[in-house]
């Protein structure tokens, strides 16, 4: 399993390389919008839809994704239609930061299909479109963005394994502990302040706040992970899907960064990037 898991996390991270340094802009839009598709697919079977309205909501999110890329110019190399997604990244933002907590306190369910639909949309088709603008906007910008939360997820998990004692969240991911999530806050911590050193680079309101920010990154991030655990737990399934070797499905990789990619690219509209 660790072989399967190595190799194809090798073979992922080439594929994606290659994609963001070689595609144009509406090759990477049209390849964002079939990544939000079959993640959409994955997401009608955590709803427990049939398979004609999971076809039907990989089709529909798919498109969304590709029309909302197009109206807001993200076909063409230019990141200047950003702003028009601010309220979807706000929709977004305020999904992550209010009701998930809910959520996961109160271990709602997806049984309504209409409000699995609604929430699907608003889980995936920002990630998908923040994917897009974020590489606009630099595709070095895109993949530290991702890089953090990589880091955050690593460190957690051997942190656990070499530490855990204290549960996160047990009713929900019985693997996740404290002792984990903190050794991904430090872990991001030093690689966060690491590469702002090598570049040089000022740090906007002094290092409380960057680290702060790091922090919160970190723990939006393992928000995100924990939704995903708790809908596959409640759908008594152990992985969204099957097409990654050792890894599961597409929601299994991008679940933190649903979480964390729309805060992001609201972050570089509001601060004019």
């Amino acid at each position: 399993m660790l072989k399967a898991r190595i190799i194809t996390a090798v073979l992922l991270l080439a594929g994606l390389l290659a994609a963001v340094f070689l595609l144009p802009a509406s090759g990477w839009l049209v390849l964002c919008a079939l990544v939000c598709a079959a993640a959409a697919w994955e997401w009608g079977a955590l709803a427990g839809f049939a398979q004609p309205v999971r076809l039907a909501t990989a089709v529909s999110f798919g498109g969304a994704c590709l029309v909302l890329g197009f109206i807001t110019g993200f076909a063409a190399p230019s990141a200047a239609g950003g702003a028009l997604l601010v309220p979807l990244y706000i929709l977004s933002a305020l999904f992550w930061l209010l009701v998930v907590p809910l959520w996961l306190a109160r271990k709602w369910t997806l049984s309504n299909p209409m409000l699995a639909s609604v929430t699907g949309f608003v889980v995936l088709v920002p990630t998908a479109l923040a994917l897009v603008h974020l590489r606009a906007i630099s595709p070095w910008l895109m993949l530290g963005v991702m890089a953090v939360v990589w880091v955050a997820d690593i460190a957690a998990y051997f942190s656990g394994r070499a530490f855990g004692r204290h549960k996160l969240a047990p009713s929900i991911s019985p693997g996740k502990t404290w002792e984990g999530a903190i050794g991904g806050g430090l872990a991001v911590l030093i690689f966060g302040f690491g590469v702002l050193t090598w570049q040089g680079a000022s740090q906007p309101g002094g290092a409380l706040v960057v680290g702060a920010v790091l922090v919160g990154w970190t723990a939006i991030s393992i928000i995100g992970d924990l939704y995903e655990s708790l809908l596959k737990r409640q759908a008594g399934i152990k992985d969204s899907g099957n097409i990654l070797p050792g890894h599961g499905g597409i929601l299994d990789r991008i679940d933190s960064l649903t979480s964390t990619l729309p805060m992001v690219a609201l972050g570089t509209v509001l601060l004019g990037r």
